[in-house]
C-alpha cells in the first residue's frame, strides 16, 4: 500500500490542494449533514512543478505553511488529508465486465465480485489506480441499470472508468506530506474534485467537461449520468503563460506575473493598441529608463498559448471518443481561467457553452476564496464527505480496501437512486 489510511477525526474534514503555484488547505466541520468551513490557509507553491512534486524540502514548507494557517484559523490539529493530484501522466480507461449468476437473486456479494474483476484490469506494478468508478450495470446485455439488486438474470456486467498515474508521483506527494505528520485519506484528480465542487445536477446527469486551468498544468474530467467518466492531464497552465511573457518582453518574472494578472487578455480588443503599459526590463533600475509598450503586445503573447491549450484539450476529447458525451457545456475552474477573455476563447475554440465554476456545493466561502482558483479544494470535502458518510454503511464496512473502492460503488448508486 502507498497509503497509510486512517480514520479522521469524526466531523472534521481536511482537503489539501497541492498545486504549481498554490497551495491551499480547508478544514471542515460537519453540523448536521452540512459542512462548514472553520479554517482556511493558503500559500505559494514551492518544490512543485507540472502538478510533481520536484523538491521534497520545499514542498514540505509549503505543505506545511498553508496547513499550519487553516489549523490556527480552526483551532484543530490534524492529522489526515485528501490531497489532489495534478500530475503522475494518469491513464483513463473505461472496462467491460461479466459475471455469472446462475439465475439467482443480485446481491451485495455480486456487486463485489463484479467490482473486484473491474478493479483488478488496473493492476500494474508502475501505476497507481486512484478512481474506480462504476458507470453503469447490465443484465444479460440490458443497459441503462443503476442498481442491479434485487434483480434477477444469468449474467451481471459493469462498465469501470478506471483512473491510474504513475506510482512515483503518488509516493512522491504522500513524502511530502507525511513530512508534515500527516496522512493521506485519499488522492483525487484535481479536474474530478473540481468537478463535485462546480457542476450543478443538470450538468452532472446531462453531460459537462470541467477544465481545471492551474499554474503547470490544465486537468479536463467529463461527468455523464452523475459520475466521471473520463480524464486527462495537459501539461500546460498559467505558468507557461508567465514564462512566456519573460521571454517575449524581457521583464522579470514577478512583473510578468504582475502584468498577466493587471492586463492580460486572452482576447484581442480595438483599444489594445491605444492602452499603453510600463514593462521594466531584466537587469535595468525599474526608473532608469522608462520601457513602454501597447497593451496588443501582451495579448498577442498570451492568446497563443491559452489557443494551444484548449486546442490539445479538443484534441484529446475527440480521440478519446468523449467529445459529444460531455454535452454542449463546458465549466471553467483554477487560477488561470480568471484571465480576462479566457471565457470567450473556450467557447470559440471548443464549439460549447463555457461558464466560470464556482464551488456552488461548500457554501459560506468568502469572496477571496470562493472562486474558481479553490474549486478544487472544495470539491475534495465534496469527496471527503461521501466517503465518510458511505464508510458508516454496514454493507460497506467489509470491503474498503485499496482506496476505498468499494465506498465508491455505494456513493454512486446512492447519487443515482
Amino acid at each position: 500500500m502507498i497509503l497509510k489510511k486512517k480514520k479522521s477525526r469524526s466531523g472534521l474534514i481536511a482537503a489539501l490542494d497541492v498545486g504549481s503555484t498554490k497551495i491551499a488547505c480547508f478544514i471542515a466541520k460537519l453540523e448536521g449533514q452540512e459542512p462548514r468551513v472553520v479554517g482556511i490557509g493558503h500559500q505559494v507553491s514551492k518544490g512543485v512543478r507540472g502538478g510533481a512534486v520536484v523538491d521534497l524540502e520545499a514542498a514540505e514548507s509549503s505543505i506545511l505553511n498553508a496547513v499550519s494557517a487553516a489549523e490556527q484559523m480552526a483551532g484543530e490539529s490534524l492529522e489526515s488529508v485528501i490531497v489532489n493530484v495534478a500530475g503522475g501522466q494518469p491513464e483513463s480507461r473505461t472496462v467491460k465486465v461479466e459475471v455469472s449468476l446462475a439465475g439467482h437473486e443480485i446481491g451485495d456479494a455480486d456487486l463485489r465480485r463484479v467490482l473486484a474483476q473491474g478493479r483488478a484490469q488496473a493492476q500494474h506494478a508502475e501505476r497507481h489506480l486512484l478512481h474506480a468508478i462504476p458507470a453503469g450495470f447490465t443484465i444479460d446485455g440490458s443497459r441503462g441499470i443503476r442498481d442491479p439488486r434485487g434483480m434477477f438474470g444469468e449474467k451481471l456486467g459493469v462498465n469501470m472508468h478506471l483512473v491510474t498515474v504513475d506510482t512515483g508521483a503518488v509516493r512522491n506527494l504522500a513524502a511530502a506530506i507525511g513530512r508534515c505528520r500527516l496522512d493521506v485519506d485519499e488522492v483525487v484528480v484535481s479536474a474530478y474534485a473540481a468537478g463535485l465542487a462546480a457542476l450543478v445536477e443538470d450538468e452532472l446527469d446531462l453531460g459537462a467537461t470541467v477544465i481545471d486551468m492551474g499554474g503547470g498544468t490544465t486537468s479536463v474530467a467529463v461527468f455523464n449520468g452523475g459520475e466521471c467518466v473520463y480524464t486527462d492531464i495537459v501539461r500546460l497552465g498559467g505558468t507557461h503563460v508567465t514564462n512566456d511573457i519573460v521571454q517575449g518582453l524581457n521583464t522579470p518574472l514577478v512583473h510578468a506575473e504582475r502584468m498577466k494578472t493587471l492586463y492580460g487578455s486572452a482576447l484581442a480588443s480595438p483599444a489594445d493598441e491605444r492602452e499603453i503599459i510600463d514593462v521594466p526590463l531584466i537587469g535595468e533600475d525599474e526608473h532608469a529608463q522608462a520601457n513602454h509598450v501597447p497593451k496588443s503586445i501582451l495579448t498577442g503573447i498570451i492568446q497563443p498559448r491559452l489557443e494551444e491549450t484548449f486546442e490539445l484539450v479538443r484534441a484529446r476529447l475527440a480521440t478519446a471518443g468523449f467529445d459529444r458525451i460531455a454535452g454542449r457545456r463546458v465549466v471553467l475552474t483554477g487560477g488561470a481561467s480568471q484571465l480576462q477573455g479566457v471565457r470567450d476563447l473556450a467557447a470559440l475554440i471548443l464549439d460549447k457553452q463555457v461558464r466560470l465554476g464556482r464551488p456552488v456545493r461548500l457554501p459560506g466561502l468568502a469572496d477571496q476564496t470562493g472562486g474558481p482558483a479553490f474549486a478544487t479544494c472544495a470539491g475534495l470535502i465534496a469527496f471527503a464527505l461521501h466517503q465518510n458518510a458511505q464508510a458508516l454503511k454496514p454493507s460497506t464496512a467489509s470491503d474498503t480496501t485499496a482506496g476505498g473502492w468499494f465506498t465508491r460503488v455505494g456513493l454512486w448508486l446512492r447519487e443515482n437512486l
